[in-house]
């Protein structure tokens, strides 16, 4: 990896996690679309991982008075389940497969019914989540259409949306540095430094964006937050839809 892009990755990852640090979401989906279109699938998917764990686990601790602790050991306990499935087959999705999927999830959500997806987030609802979301982020990087779509649809606040996501994503991708760099161990060579760089980049953007989101109402917070997953959605079904094209 060269200087220039190392430095132009940096940027890239203070910017998305700035945005992250802003709306909890986003940041993380334009990041895994770079890496994918960068790197190998299994090297993108642990070099996000390592970027989203210390956003994430910065943004957590920044935010920690507002966690769900409830919410977040049904979710872990939902993803270990997920994992544990994934494992036995060890997929690997081609990288098409991975944005198109990537970009469906939010329509597909959208699309259920209310009875299939209630305003509720109990135990049995986070925890089917959690089993559902780690499924999306072992096929696309990120959970973050449907993770998203399920915070904006509860009655939270955005301090504990933010909070509580954001310790689920520790763990989430967590699991996904372990499926990718343990299970999978096609990763390539990521030099130490730049791991280091990234982690730095991401806490960075992290802090910065928490000064803005204490100027946001929730009512600008959703509405900006679906915004974003809307374009960002259509922009990666596009995108898969192309790389398929060629592929074809």
């Amino acid at each position: 990896m060269t200087a220039l892009t190392a430095l132009a990755l940096s940027l890239l990852m203070i910017g998305t996690a700035f945005l992250s640090g802003i709306f909890g979401m986003a940041g993380g989906l334009i990041l895994i679309g770079v890496l994918l279109s960068l790197f190998p699938v299994p090297t993108a998917m642990v070099l996000h991982a390592v970027t989203q764990m210390a956003s994430n686990g910065w943004r957590a601790v920044l935010w920690w008075r507002h966690i769900g602790w409830s919410s977040l050991v049904f979710y872990v306990a939902g993803c270990l389940v997920s994992v544990g499935v994934w494992s036995m087959t060890l997929y690997v999705p081609a990288k098409p497969v991975a944005l198109l999927l990537l970009g469906l999830s939010p329509f597909v959500i959208r699309a259920l019914p209310e009875r299939v997806l209630p305003r509720s987030f109990g135990p049995l609802q986070v925890a089917i989540t959690g089993l559902l979301s780690m499924a999306l982020m072992l096929v696309t990087g990120v959970t973050g259409p449907l993770l998203d779509t399920m915070f904006l649809r509860s009655p939270l606040d955005r301090k504990r949306i933010i909070a509580t996501k954001a310790a689920c994503q520790v763990f989430g991708h967590g699991f996904k540095l372990f499926y990718f760099g343990a299970l999978i161990q096609q990763t390539g060579e990521i030099a130490p430094w730049f791991l280091a760089l990234a982690v730095a980049s991401s806490m960075i953007g992290t802090s910065l964006g928490r000064l803005l989101l204490d100027r946001l109402t929730d009512l600008q917070f959703r509405v900006w937050s679906n915004r974003l997953i809307t374009v960002l959605a259509s922009y990666y079904v596009g995108y898969g839809l192309v790389l398929m094209a060629g592929i074809a």
